[in-house]
């Protein structure tokens, strides 16, 4: 590098470290901006709640491309803008081989689960399990989803509170709490609705905020995008695509598709959070058009976020001088607060804070409304009185979602965390509702069981592989519990059924 070229990258690094830190009017503005316009969605859409099926569903009314950009809202989150620059900072891109398997998944949910869902027009999908095996099967695989649910969703506010705590320079505490105010105040207030339609609002600002900072970077890598690619590649940080059969290695593309395809349909076909989105739609056919279109349009953000990650990587090689952040994990806010200028700094503070206002207290509330308090706890009771009971759990769960994030502080990597705990639970789950699909074999409460010993099964594998006793990719446990889960509800039914019919003889 010539003399002249290390004199502009030295008045770089002064300029960066002078601007360190600090919030101009303009960041402030459109974070603001932001969150109003937030505010004014859950107004607009919120006055119109008359009862839980306009909270829950939306009365069946919102646009497919609402609720397309929706999905992918969700899909994104905070915990992949976050944690995907981390991933491709780190190790490289082969997350992307997760994503065929999730494209697969896909077109299942659209042919095999949607058209049941829609067939027994259910609010809540455990309903299906309630309409296919009985109500022991539905209570328990909304329980599976609660836990679930609240555990994937305070990583998820662990990720957003991190990356603003560390841009804003505040106690992760006191954002947490801010954070589970708003979230309260806007789920409880606008309904599925409100969360919908600013889902697809959020969808339009992550992309544009990931193209500034793209641009940015690749204006301040010396060589351009070319370069950056170029070094990137002779690091490995490129490496996509790793075919060989390895069990024990989770990043070949044999286990990420695997993995990939199972948590795929647990996240689209028995998750309430994104399924509730698809449901929202008025016909069935609606609704598989949406899922299916959303292989093309989540694609390109997820390869955006990869994108940053290796520019980033670039970046801090070409200016060693800047400080990088203790744990790898805050990267991108690390960048954000430090390098990024006036106005950018802002825009990614604004897509990670509305990044998390999304809709788990919406489909918890709506899963526990549906399958727990109305058929168990208050049976006919009016549409006003389940609405009230509705917000009242948007609170609770909203308080129980901060104790969780606020004790995932210890852990590294975010993204790899989540879905170790997916596949714990999801894999139970799924099995299930596949034995209810694909099979007419009746096991209400042979299920239990079944999903009870599949998920100690795979906490047990789970525990030996961190310990590192057992050489076998973590990916692979949620094609375990899957199938543990199918088998042994499909032989246990009649065995238990058998069994109660000569208990009842007696």
């Amino acid at each position: 590098m010539n003399p002249m070229l290390l004199c502009e990258v030295a008045r770089y690094e002064a300029r960066v470290v002078a601007q360190a830190g600090t919030l101009s009017r303009l960041d402030w503005g459109i974070v603001g901006v932001g969150a109003m316009l937030l505010f004014v969605i859950s107004y607009v859409f919120g006055r119109e709640e008359k009862d839980t099926d306009d909270f829950f569903l939306g009365g069946r009314r919102i646009p497919p491309v609402v609720a397309c950009l929706s999905f992918v809202a969700t899909e994104i989150s905070a915990l992949t803008i976050v944690g995907i620059p981390h991933t491709a900072f780190t190790e490289n891109w082969r997350w992307l081989q997760f994503l065929v398997g999730l494209a697969l998944a896909r077109l299942v949910v659209a042919f095999l689960f949607i058209p049941a869902f829609y067939k027994h027009n259910c609010t809540s999908i455990y309903e299906f399990l309630g309409h296919r095996f009985g109500p022991a099967t539905q209570y328990t695989g909304s329980i599976y989803f609660l836990i679930t649910r609240l555990l994937a969703s305070g990583v998820r506010l662990y990720a957003t509170c991190m990356a603003v705590g560390v841009i804003m320079g505040w106690p992760l505490a006191a954002t947490i709490t801010l954070f589970t105010i708003v979230s309260i105040v806007f789920i409880a207030f606008g309904g599925i609705k409100a969360v919908v339609w600013a889902g697809a609002y959020q969808a339009l600002f992550f992309v544009v905020a990931g193209i500034l900072v793209v641009v940015y970077l690749v204006q301040h890598i010396d060589g351009g995008l070319t370069t950056a690619l170029q070094t990137a590649h002779e690091a490995g940080r490129l490496s996509t695509f790793y075919f060989k059969f390895n069990f024990n290695e989770p990043s070949t593309f044999w286990a990420w598709l695997a993995s990939g395809f199972f948590i795929g349909l647990v996240s689209f076909g028995t998750d309430q959070e994104m399924v509730q989105r698809l449901l929202t739609v008025e016909t069935r056919k609606s609704s598989q058009k949406t899922i299916i279109s959303t292989i093309v349009t989540v694609l390109p953000v997820y390869w955006l976020y990869l994108l940053i990650g290796t520019l980033l990587y670039v970046f801090y090689q070409q200016n060693p001088s800047l400080p990088k952040p203790q744990e790898l994990k805050e990267i991108l806010p690390h960048f954000a607060r430090n390098v990024l200028p006036t106005g950018l700094k802002g825009l990614i503070l604004g897509a990670i804070f509305m990044a998390s206002v999304d809709s788990p207290l919406s489909s918890l509330t709506s899963s526990f409304v549906t399958d727990i308090y109305r058929p168990l706890i208050r049976r006919h009771a009016s549409e006003k009185h389940y609405l009230l009971v509705s917000r009242t759990a948007v609170v609770g769960f909203g308080l129980v979602l901060a104790g969780i994030a606020a004790a995932c502080a210890p852990v590294e990597n975010i993204l790899w965390f989540a879905f170790k705990i997916l596949s714990l639970t999801g894999g139970p789950m799924l099995g299930v509702f596949l034995l209810g699909l694909l099979t007419q074999r009746k096991a209400n409460r042979a299920n239990i069981p079944a999903m009870l010993f599949s998920t100690g099964v795979c906490v047990v594998l789970l525990l030996l592989i961190q310990q590192e006793i057992l050489k076998l990719a973590w990916s692979w446990l949620i094609v375990i519990g899957t199938g543990t889960t199918f088998v042994l509800g499909y032989l246990l039914g009649p065995v238990m059924i058998r069994s109660r019919t000569a208990q009842a003889e007696k």
